[in-house]
Formats: structure tokens, C-alpha cells, sequence
């Protein structure tokens, strides 16, 4: 596996600036929904909505969902449920973004530290091999319930471009150009979402600016705090027509920042 080493990292925070500045561009606001697990039925469903817009979705998928060996996690992420990396590579051919979140969703701070670190590197190496144009350097790791530590954390971002977590926001500044990517993220459930996204989006939408991370999972009835497909149409038509606002993929942000 051909790795870059990075050893910057970003402060998580709230502080948010415009990036008219950085890019000559005006938006003050970019918007990511972070679609976690890897539910077949919910992501071409998220894909086509996104698509009626002009937008690519950001859809982070378990590695082994669809192998006979995944049994699956607690109530929510079934193997009945998940695609397979045929899937994957079309909605990526699509112009989605596809990222890694984890080999089979253990929370890797209950494992032992060498464990745990192989378990990532298992993940990384397995969409190396299956997912078409795979680059380590534009790689998102998204940790399984949002869960880390300082250790895994910096061996994780060793391997690849950013990490996801979680973190005391969801709002964060609009990245410049470095070379590694710490992002924090807010999640809800099990309940439907619904209430929830709007909220934060609405408040999102009142505070001066930054990049928001809300990270969600399956539509109507698939995995763990799922959002209805009529409230994300609903939603996703209401904010393309905002001048303020951007929806992108987390990579797409990142590497924006450094020029790719």
C-alpha cells in the first residue's frame, strides 16, 4: 500500500470564517451530511436525491457489510441491509464520495491498541484493493461511533488524508490548505432525525459561517437515527437556493483546501 505521511493536524473548534478570502468564492456556509454504514436501499436513494440537485452525497461504508463473515452491529446495521463494493464503485462512478468507517464497526477504543490499529489498516488496505481510484492521500477515515483517542487518532492520520470523530461542535473552521485534517462531527438517534437536522441547520444557518458536519446513517427505517426520504427532498431543495450555503462531501472540502 503506497502511504503518505502527514503530521499536521487541525484544532477542533467553533471559531468560522468566510472563504471568499481563500478561494475568491462568497459562500459562507458549507453543509456535510455524513451517511454512515453502508445501507444499500438508503444511499441510491440519498445518490438520486443528490443528483436532481447537481450534488455529490458523502456515503462512508463499513469494509466487510457485505461479506458473509459480517454478522452485524446491535439492532441497527444488518447484513440484509448493506451493498457491496459493485455498489460502491457505481455510486462513486456517479460522482459520489466513498469513504472508509472502519473493517466491521467495533469501537476501537474497547480493543487493544495493536488491534485496533490493524483493524484500520485491514479497512484501508481492503478499499485500496476494491475501490476504484482509491487514494490514500484524499482518504477520509470516518471512526465507528465516533469514537477515538489521541493514539489512534495520530496513527490513523498518518495513513490518510483526515479523520472523523466526534467533538464539543459539529461546526468547525472552513479548512486552509495543510496537510491533515482532524473533523468533528454531531450524530442522533436512535429515534428519526428529522427535528434534529433542522435545528442544527437552522442554527447553522443564523451563526456567521464555518463548515457543519452532521453525521447520519440510513433513510426511513434503515439503521440508527434514520431521516425520512421526504424530509432530506425537502430539505436538500430548501438549501440549494440559499447563496450563503455550499453542500459538499467531506473530502471534496478537504481537497478543495489543498488545491486537488
Amino acid at each position: 500500500m503506497n502511504r503518505r505521511t502527514f503530521v499536521k493536524t487541525t484544532a477542533l473548534g467553533s471559531v468560522a470564517f468566510g472563504i471568499s478570502g481563500l478561494t475568491g468564492r462568497t459562500k459562507t456556509h458549507i453543509l456535510t451530511l455524513s451517511f454512515d454504514d453502508g445501507f444499500k436501499n438508503s444511499f441510491y436513494k440519498v445518490a438520486e436525491i443528490y443528483e436532481r440537485h447537481g450534488l455529490s452525497a458523502c456515503f462512508n461504508v463499513i469494509a466487510s457489510g457485505h461479506l458473509p463473515e459480517f454478522k452485524g452491529v446491535d439492532n441497527w446495521i444488518l447484513p440484509e441491509l448493506m451493498g457491496n463494493f459493485e455498489d460502491w464503485n457505481g455510486l462513486k462512478s456517479r460522482g459520489h464520495e466513498v469513504m472508509p468507517h472502519s473493517w466491521k464497526h467495533l469501537n476501537l477504543t474497547k480493543q487493544p491498541l495493536d488491534k485496533a490499529q490493524a483493524l484500520i489498516i485491514k479497512c484501508l488496505d481492503y478499499f485500496e484493493s476494491n475501490l476504484d481510484g482509491y487514494k490514500a492521500s484524499e482518504a477520509v477515515f470516518n471512526f465507528p461511533f465516533n469514537a477515538s483517542t489521541p493514539e489512534l487518532e495520530a496513527f490513523t492520520m498518518s495513513e490518510v488524508l483526515a479523520i472523523r470523530s466526534s467533538g464539543d461542535s459539529p461546526i468547525g473552521q472552513i479548512p486552509q490548505a495543510q496537510k491533515s485534517y482532524r473533523k468533528a462531527c454531531w450524530s442522533h438517534g436512535p429515534e428519526n432525525i428529522d427535528q434534529w437536522v433542522e435545528e442544527q441547520v437552522n442554527q447553522f444557518l443564523k451563526s456567521p459561517g464555518g463548515w457543519m458536519i452532521l453525521n447520519t446513517h440510513g433513510l426511513d427505517n434503515e439503521g440508527w437515527g434514520p431521516m425520512s426520504t421526504v424530509y432530506l427532498e425537502t430539505l436538500i431543495a430548501r438549501l440549494v437556493k440559499l447563496d450563503q450555503l455550499e453542500i459538499m462531501p467531506t473530502g471534496k472540502v478537504l481537497q478543495r483546501s489543498i488545491g486537488n
